[in-house]
């Protein structure tokens, strides 16, 4: 399945590295058909830069996106003979304000942003995947105050605080591609949603949701790197999304061109492992209409036997 919905460059995010073109070309080199180029979208606090971004303004991290719109679509249309380019952004959600700024943002691009990656990376405005330490502080967050005194514990917190932010983002901008769906349980893989029935509930709330406006959710290979033993989402999130008729895709999810396909072959057994018996893509649909913009993409089934593709000829998947 030589595609992928999902990858950051250094030029235009501080955590990854290398050039847009970079990553770009070795997806040429590597033979992937269709690929996407997001970044994340802007953050509108000072608080909520990242250590690498100590010395950005909120206008240079504007700025900083709008060169992304721009240089990817020079690349989308250079390389066009090479590979299908997809022009895309994913999602914050800290406060609400980001909400209303992406909107505004979505306005100021309309036509240029072709799909969205929706994903969340807070938890009471705090990050969840930067590392263990800032992820227990965000739990240790809720430790007071409301949930607290419903009787639950900080980590059914987290989970909870996670899945309504997600259902928020997913009814007001129904993005495309649901970004790492169980991304809230990242330094505790072996997490059981059934173990907290409440939360339970509100996955298959959001799952439900996402499958009726059509989404597509991302077997994210990224969870390899973090030490996972499978992709996102897990094992029993698959079950569920699949209860509900949902459709997956592939990304990469990667940070620089030494990440571009990486772990596809571990991400190949995954998925046979599991079953998976189809995948889909984006594909241009100038009469798709998705949230309050425009967007133009829509979900094609691949055809034929997905694992056979000739692009896992040189990719050890036994």
């Amino acid at each position: 399945m030589p595609v992928s919905h999902h990858s950051h460059s250094g030029q235009f995010c501080k955590h990854a590295s290398g050039t847009l073109e970079e990553i770009v070309l070795e997806a040429i080199r590597q033979g992937f058909v269709v690929y996407g180029l997001t970044e994340h979208v802007p953050r509108y606090r000072l608080q909520d830069r990242y250590p690498e971004e100590e010395n950005t303004s909120l206008h240079e991290l504007e700025a900083q996106f709008d060169a992304f719109v721009e240089e990817a679509h020079r690349l989308k249309n250079h390389y066009a003979l090479c590979i299908t380019l997809l022009v895309g952004a994913e999602t914050e959600f800290i406060t609400p304000d980001d909400l209303s700024a992406l909107t505004s943002l979505l306005e100021r691009h309309n036509g240029k942003i072709q799909f969205l990656i929706g994903s969340v990376h807070h938890v009471n405005g705090i990050p969840i995947d930067f590392d263990q330490p800032t992820f227990e502080r965000a739990r240790e967050s809720l430790k007071i105050g409301a949930y607290m005194a419903k009787g639950k514990t900080a980590t059914e917190a987290l989970l909870d605080r996670y899945l309504d932010a997600q259902y928020e983002l997913l009814t007001l901008l129904r993005p495309e591609i649901i970004g790492h769906l169980d991304l809230c349980r990242l330094y505790n893989p072996e997490l059981d949603f059934r173990d907290f029935p409440e939360v339970q509930e509100k996955l298959k709330r959001n799952i439900s949701y996402a499958c009726r406006y059509g989404a597509l959710f991302e077997f994210n290979a990224a969870a390899f790197r973090k030490g996972w033993s499978t992709a996102y989402p897990g094992k029993d999130v698959v079950e569920l999304v699949l209860n509900f008729g949902g459709r997956f895709t592939i990304s990469d999810d990667s940070h620089g061109p030494h990440a571009v396909g990486l772990n596809y072959n571990k991400l190949h057994r995954y998925l046979r492992d599991i079953g998976i018996e189809e995948l889909w893509y984006l594909s241009k649909d100038t009469q798709t209409e998705l949230g309050r913009e425009k967007r133009c993409l829509k979900p094609v089934k691949l055809i034929g036997d997905w694992w056979s593709h000739g692009f896992w000829e040189n990719r050890d998947v036994s």
